[in-house]
């Protein structure tokens, strides 16, 4: 019975030799640093279990040997809650920190930045280029995106043009992994829905503008013609004046717009007295469609244009512009402008 007695304890100690022994073995396997590169990125896909885990961690050669993985995350249950999504192992230096992103679910996070006053062709090239953004929209012309983007038809206009010039929010946008292109644009879109409708329901009484798709293109022509924000409100009272006295708005980036391909870094007369759905000094009232991606600051200052007396503005050589109230106060601005600009010319 002694003897019985004596080979149970030294199983005992045997066998809590071991669990310590494996514990500490675990523990030390926890803390163990992995083979990340700060630009890596681990994809962990639905359902997967502790030995997929551990057999992936191998094959992106985290770890040489992660076999101790399963019995880690059986022995510490608050670690196996893995969410599956694509992580940035940009900062992960243990197992530990590892799952502890992977039971986070703080996805890798990317970004692309759509500037106002652009068009959609150029924000294309950067939908394009964005990394690790799934593309779906690579074969499909601009109309089908205007159509997958569901623009609300304010006015028979909208859809014979489609064109998606002004009908997104211009911001930076950030995406996890394999999402799509199509996703970010309809982000865009609803984001630019929601400040038109409320620039519109909240704009001034008795503006010239039949609906908020005419809202918008005015935005976008103030939106061309000035960089500063706090003359945005002046420029849009200019247009608004001339729009209620029945004056063409004359407006370069129109006519710019116009000439698509053609233009090459200047206006000439011929290019002012040439037609184009888009020339304004041709056409009557507004064009067809937005020329620009436009800034909530632009719609703001269209929905709420300053008071003034102004039906022309110019350059004034320090980056704004001088507002003047008849033709001939507008040719002695323009002279002044000319002035500067030779004097500019000839200092250097």
């Amino acid at each position: 019975m002694k003897k019985f007695f004596s080979y149970l304890i030294i199983l005992l100690l045997i066998g809590t030799g071991a669990v310590f022994w494996g514990y500490q073995k675990l523990n030390a396997f926890q803390t163990q640093a992995i083979n990340a590169q700060p630009e890596q990125l681990l994809t962990v896909e639905r359902g997967t279990t502790g030995q997929k885990l551990a057999a992936l961690f191998e094959q992106e050669k985290l770890l040489d040997n992660a076999q101790l993985l399963p019995y880690l995350l059986k022995l510490k249950p608050e670690l196996n809650k893995i969410k599956a999504g694509t992580y940035s192992l940009n900062g992960v230096k243990t197992v530990q920190d590892l799952l502890n992103l992977l039971n986070s679910g703080k996805e890798a996070q990317f970004n692309v930045q759509f500037i106002e006053g652009k068009t959609f062709k150029e924000w294309r090239k950067g939908l394009v280029n964005a990394p690790h953004l799934t593309q779906t929209l690579q074969a499909k012309s601009d109309k089908e995106i205007f159509e997958l983007l569901a623009i609300p038809d304010y006015d028979k206009a909208v859809y014979e043009w489609r064109n998606l010039d002004g009908w997104l929010y211009p911001d930076t946008y950030n995406y996890t992994p394999n999402s799509t292109d199509l996703e970010l644009l309809r982000r865009s879109a609803e984001r630019l829905k929601k400040a038109l409708d409320k620039a519109w329901q909240e704009r001034d009484e008795n503006l010239p503008l039949a609906n908020p798709h005419e809202m918008l293109i005015l935005a976008s022509i103030v939106e061309k013609e000035t960089g500063i924000a706090a003359e945005r409100a002046k420029v849009a009272s200019v247009f608004i004046n001339r729009l209620n006295a029945k004056m063409k708005l004359q407006t370069d980036p129109t006519v710019i717009y116009g000439m698509g391909e053609n233009y090459d870094g200047n206006i000439r007369k011929t290019d002012l007295e040439t037609p184009t759905p888009y020339n304004t000094y041709v056409i009557d009232g507004l064009p067809p469609t937005p020329i620009a991606m436009v800034s909530e600051s632009a719609l703001q200052a269209v929905a709420h244009p300053e008071k003034t007396d102004f039906y022309y503005f110019v350059a004034d050589g320090a980056g704004g512009h001088k507002f003047t109230r008849n033709l001939n106060e507008h040719n002695k601005a323009v002279q002044e402008y000319l002035r500067w600009y030779r004097s500019q010319k000839t200092a250097k």
